[in-house]
């Protein structure tokens, strides 16, 4: 079991993991493309058990690592720190806010491919990307609920995803394994098991509009069974067409 999370990025998702980690009783190690002191309200608004380092710091200091920052800024991940770990890779491919990418654009690679490229030594598994932020936080059950939901993880090592599988537990999730980063592609934007699931209907409105709604939406369980059935129907259609949720 993971003792303590290191977190790259630190914004809603990265943040909201942090918190369900230290619910479980993991140490946290946060960071940001920013100094780690930028951090510090953060930290003692967390509490015990959390603190702030440099990305690089954060690799190394950590059993597991969580990359939560947007695709456009995976190659500023720290390889070197990050060989020999395994990364959970957060992050979706959206071309309005990241640039268009034609290997993605064209279907050749999966955006969690093109982080495994990146992180040549690492073991990265897709995770957590598919769930809004507060959706992420309310849905959290204990392992015994009967309504606990369960989230999709893809990867290529598979010890990395049974560690992923452990953590999610812990973070009170059950997992569904989808494959390889080949096909991490079923829990990306645009497929079935993708972020409504857990919301419901959603109104049309602006991103920003939508991130403010989904913070009263209490959020939908989703089983282990139906997430596997959601993925299995997926169809994959071109990553160029990707939209921000709602938008």
């Amino acid at each position: 079991m993971p003792r303590t999370l290191g977190l790259i990025g630190s914004g809603m998702i990265g943040s909201t993991i942090a918190r369900l980690a230290l619910a479980a009783g993991l140490e946290v190690i946060l960071s940001n493309s920013r100094d780690p002191r930028t951090l510090a309200a953060l930290v003692a608004e967390l509490g015990e058990g959390a603190r702030a380092a440099t990305p690089a710091q954060a690799a190394r200091a950590a059993d597991l690592v969580v990359a939560a920052v947007p695709l456009k800024a995976h190659e500023h991940l720290p390889a070197e720190a990050l060989a020999g770990k395994t990364v959970l890779d957060t992050a979706n491919y959206y071309p309005e806010r990241d640039g268009h990418l034609s290997e993605l654009d064209d279907g050749s690679l999966t955006s969690s491919a093109l982080l495994q490229r990146h992180l040549a030594g690492s073991r990265v598994v897709k995770a957590c990307n598919n769930v809004t932020p507060h959706q992420l936080l309310c849905l959290a059950r204990p392992a015994s609920a009967p309504d606990r939901s369960a989230l999709p993880i893809a990867g290529d090592d598979a010890e990395a995803k049974a560690e992923t599988t452990r953590l999610l537990d812990l973070l009170g999730y059950d997992a569904v394994d989808i494959g390889t980063l080949a096909t991490s592609w079923r829990s990306e934007p645009n497929t079935p098991v993708y972020v409504q699931p857990y919301l419901g209907e959603v109104p049309a409105m602006s991103v920003e509009a939508f991130l403010r709604w989904t913070l009263g939406a209490p959020g939908i369980a989703v089983p282990a069974a139906r997430v596997a059935e959601l993925a299995e129907i997926a169809v994959r259609r071109p990553a160029g067409e990707a939209r921000l949720p709602s938008d």
